[in-house]
Parts: C-alpha cells; structure tokens; sequence
C-alpha cells in the first residue's frame, strides 16, 4: 500500500504549498483522494499517469478540497481519455462540474459518472473482487465523508515443500491458495492447513479531513493500518478549532490512540505555522507512531 500526498495544507495555495489531494495506491488499485487546486501538476511532478486514476473520491466541496477537478476532468479530456472516470462526493458535485463543463462547451469524450453522496450513515460505496471502500462520516462545517479503504483477505500461502512431499498435483495449488482440502496423486484427502499458512494481513487506509474532534469514527476506523487525520491547528490555537470544525494535532492523535491504528499521518495544516515539525512533537505526547504528511511525499506499508 503506497500513499502519495500531492497536497495537505489547509486553505489557500502557496508557491510552495498545495491544498488537499493525495493517491492511494492499494491492492493495485489507483484512487484518488480529494482534489484540491495544482493537483494536475502535482500529479505530473510525482509521475502518476492520469490514465491510471478511474475513481476520485471527494470529501466536502469546500474550495481547497475539489477546485482543481474540473481542470483534471477537462485535462483527461484533452488527452483523449476513452475510459470511464467515476466521481464519488457530497450532492451537488455533479452540478458543479456539469455547469462548468457546459458553459465552457467541454464536455467530456469519455464515460464521466457521478455518484452523489447524502447519508450521514456509513455507505459501502465502491466494491470489487479485491478492495472495499466505505464512507466516514464526519462533522465540519458543511455535509463531509471520510473514506474507509480496505483489502479484500487475500489468498493463502502455498507451502510448496509441504505439497511436493505429499504428492499434490500442480493443478491443485490455486484451490489450495483458495484453503480448500485437496486429493493427492495417491487419492488422499490432504487438509489445506497442513500445506498453507495464514495470507498476509489485509491492510486498510482511513482518510478522515475534515472534521473536529470526532470520537464517533473510533469503532469504524479500529485497528486500521493507516489513519489519516486533519490536525489543522496546535494547542496554541486551539480555541479556533471548535469554531471552524477542525482538529488539532492531540486530537488526531488521541483519535488514533483510541482507534488503536497502527501508524497515524498528520495533515491539512493552517498555513500560519512556519514549520509543521511541532504538529509531530504534540501528537507524540499522546500516540508514539506519527508521521507528517508533506506535498510530494509517500509512504509505504
């Protein structure tokens, strides 16, 4: 699972700054998270093909999060995109981006969907064979989701030494793989556990931007690999946090302590900092694994 952060502070852009956007990379699956002005060259500068990204996932339609989506969508446009892009957001994207499509005679030459969000309840609302994303629902400002990505178990692993000794034909080991119980060459009944072991973990990401402090998600996001959470001020700002509907950063991290994550990524930070290092430090006190998201950054997991 591979993250990249095109974009993470709050607001307005910088020369050196961009608003809200990132890629997720997981299971082979490329979406897109929030999409915030200079995401396109963002994406150029980080080297993802655009021709990659077939679902873009929108938190809320404040300006910092989805300004630059109609300047993607016409972009795809203007590289003769023919595979379908589908829009997941609050409602109201979909007239957003159709009126600007309209009145600037760009429609698209591609298959554009909109799926328009209103619940304030978790939706399942994207599923395959290997992946599974859900809504986080979060309390800001306006209507905003977060977003759940989670592996599909993956296949068992085949001890191959363990099937050679007991004679298990070749065409047999993807139903193992599938822990079924096979029979050998000799017409044995073979137990899948004796030649298998356990798949790897199945790994998930929690992007939670925006929101103030929130316990509600706690039970949603337990245990997830990563947790991504805004932590938009620092405790010598706190004051302004309830007010805007943001968090600070020992707020994320006590989310991420009580959740029991495994790793926590801070991000959306006010620009009035001159240094996002403190964010890290203040979280510390409350959850040792932190790390600070920053445009042009990745991680790995």
């Amino acid at each position: 699972m591979k993250l990249t952060i095109l974009g993470c502070y709050a607001a307005t852009p910088r020369s050196f700054t961009n608003p809200t956007a990132q890629v997720l990379d997981i299971n082979n699956h490329l979406f897109m998270i929030d999409c915030g002005e200079g995401s396109q060259v963002e994406l150029r500068r980080n080297k993802i093909k655009f021709s990659k990204i077939k679902h873009i996932f929108i938190s809320h339609l404040h300006g910092d999060h989805c300004f630059g989506l109609v300047g993607l969508i016409s972009t795809f446009r203007l590289l003769n995109r023919d595979t379908e892009l589908h829009v997941y957001g609050p409602k109201g994207i979909k007239e957003i981006i159709t009126l600007q499509l309209k009145l600037s005679s760009s429609w698209t030459n591609y298959p554009l969907y909109f799926h328009e969000l209103e619940s304030k309840e978790s939706q399942l609302i994207y599923e395959d064979d290997k992946v599974t994303v859900e809504t986080i629902p979060l309390k800001h400002r306006i209507y905003t989701n977060g977003f759940l990505f989670k592996e599909k178990p993956g296949l068992r692993k085949l001890l191959i030494n363990e099937a050679v000794e007991r004679n298990i034909d070749v065409a047999l080991y993807q139903s193992l793989k599938m822990g079924k119980d096979v029979v050998n060459n000799d017409g044995e009944t073979i137990a899948n556990h004796l030649v298998t072991t356990e798949p790897d973990p199945s790994k998930s990401y929690a992007y939670c931007s925006d929101t103030m402090y929130y316990p509600e998600i706690i039970p949603q996001i337990k245990n997830a690999t990563v947790l991504y959470h805004e932590s938009t001020f620092l405790e010598e700002n706190k004051e302004l946090a309830e007010p805007t509907k943001h968090s600070t950063a020992i707020e994320a991290a006590t989310i991420a302590k009580d959740a029991e994550v495994k790793n926590l990524i801070l991000g959306h930070y006010s620009t009035r900092y001159g240094s996002i290092l403190p964010f890290k430090s203040e979280a510390e006190t409350v959850f040792p694994r932190v790390q600070l998201a920053d445009d042009g950054k990745s991680f790995e997991f």
